[in-house]
């Protein structure tokens, strides 16, 4: 009888050896890192504006700062340097690769206080678990194999990085919160509210940027932006693992204020405003030449100062028109896709760079009449470009913002097509008798 029971004895105590060590093995690592977690505080740290262009929409990071091993890191997932191999070669073609680094809090927050930049810190109150969970992801993100990838202005940067990991820390309810809600803007509005101040750039940037970014958005692709993070990240709720509502961040701190620097634009501005009178004006000198020189549009001084006048255009957009095409059809750049503006400004504007200068020169009349007739076709070219991406506006499909390159481009372009049928008579019979016919 003894030995059937201690037989069965035997059997329990093997069976509850096999199952308690998984049981008890599991539990001990959720409470270890819920202990771990206990000593984790997490922070975002969003910095404004800086001084290089590409530090005018701010920056960026995660703090973890660690009791137990007494150290505060900065994750930092915008580290670029010009240093690297082939940096510019693969900043033109769209391919520039970043990274994330872990570096001492102090020495980046003096750096960012040091270039007088906005600091605003946001720590977030989230369970010990999930805290561990973050600081094991964000060391996962610095490995070698691990910290590079394809740096993307608004749909992978250092923002929407920090952005993911405020998601997983809540388990996606910052995501379902805000994946589909209406953004306040599109993605070209919230580009100009932080380089409104800058009117080249303001251009240039725009310029570039295709019909893509000028879709609406939600609230979730808004967040390319740091400072949008904050915006949202303040006042959010969520169920954290046991069911209980939180408040995500549960103190904000302004570490440092900017002085002296350009303010972000709460709303974008209508910029067209500001290139219309640009346009008027460049429209203005070759209409001042033709009143000025009405009676003798053949003498040297007009062809000169005409002919300089359209070169320098030429020169101008045509260089932008070619920086367009090639990222437009060569390059990784794909928020320049859809551009509109490459109907009327391109490479082909670079031929008004020589013309004008053989319309100016001293060679023979007829050919400096062939070099004015090919430029009146090529301003008449721009300007019937410029109407129909206007004109295409009218499709949904065909959208884009770029009202600013119209009203700049479009004033010049029609006087530089039709200036020579407003001269008047006397000018027209120049023209028939040899004496003014090569005038543009």
């Amino acid at each position: 009888m003894k030995r059937p029971l201690l037989l069965q004895i035997a059997r329990a105590g093997a069976l509850i050896c096999l199952l308690a060590p998984p049981l008890a093995s599991q539990d001990y690592a959720e409470a270890g890192a819920k202990a771990r977690g206990e000593r984790l505080t997490l922070k975002i740290a969003v910095i404004g504006p800086g001084d290089a262009l590409y530090f005018w929409w701010g920056h960026i990071a995660l703090i973890i700062e660690d009791e137990a091993a007494s150290t505060a890191l900065f994750y930092d997932y915008g580290v670029f340097s010009f240093e690297n191999k082939n940096f510019f070669t693969n900043f033109a073609l769209g391919r520039l690769l970043y990274s994330c680094r872990a570096t001492p809090v102090a020495e980046n927050l003096y750096g960012y206080i040091r270039t007088n930049r906005d600091i605003t810190v946001y720590t977030l109150d989230i369970a010990p678990e999930k805290r561990e969970e973050i600081r094991r992801f964000a060391e996962k993100n610095i490995l070698p194999e691990n910290r590079d990838y394809y740096y993307h202005h608004f749909k992978d940067n250092c923002a929407t990085r920090i952005r993911d990991l405020i998601d997983l820390a809540v388990d996606g309810q910052f995501k379902d919160r805000f994946g589909a809600a209406p953004g306040r803007y599109t993605l070209r509005q919230h580009v100009r509210r932080h380089t409104w101040f800058s009117p080249f750039i303001d251009w240039i940037l725009n310029f570039w940027m295709g019909q893509d970014i000028d879709t609406p958005i939600t609230v979730w692709q808004e967040m390319f932006l740091p400072s949008e993070i904050g915006r949202r990240i303040e006042g959010f709720q969520y169920l954290d693992p046991s069911g209980a509502r939180r408040v995500l961040v549960r103190e904000r701190e302004a570490v440092n204020t900017a002085r002296n620097r350009p303010a972000v634009l709460e709303a974008p501005r209508r910029q067209w405003i500001r290139a219309l009178p640009a346009g008027l004006g460049i429209a203005g000198y070759f209409i001042a030449l033709g009143i000025v020189f009405r009676k003798d549009r053949a003498s040297s001084l007009y062809r000169r100062l005409c002919g300089a006048g359209q070169s320098l255009l030429g020169l101008f957009f045509g260089l932008a028109g070619s920086v367009l095409f090639f990222m437009t059809f060569f390059t990784n750049h794909d928020y320049t896709y859809h551009n509109s503006n490459i109907l009327y400004i391109n490479p082909l504007l670079l031929a008004a760079l020589p013309l004008g200068i053989l319309y100016a020169g001293k060679g023979h009349e007829k050919r400096r009449f062939f070099a004015g007739q090919l430029l009146r076709s090529l301003w008449t070219y721009t300007l019937f470009g410029c109407i129909l991406s206007i004109v295409i506006k009218l499709l949904p499909d065909f959208y884009q913002q770029n009202q600013v390159t119209e009203v700049l481009v479009m004033p010049f372009a029609l006087v530089l097509s039709f200036m020579p049928r407003w001269i008047g008579r006397r000018a027209r019979k120049q023209a028939a008798g040899g004496k003014a016919g090569h005038h543009l």
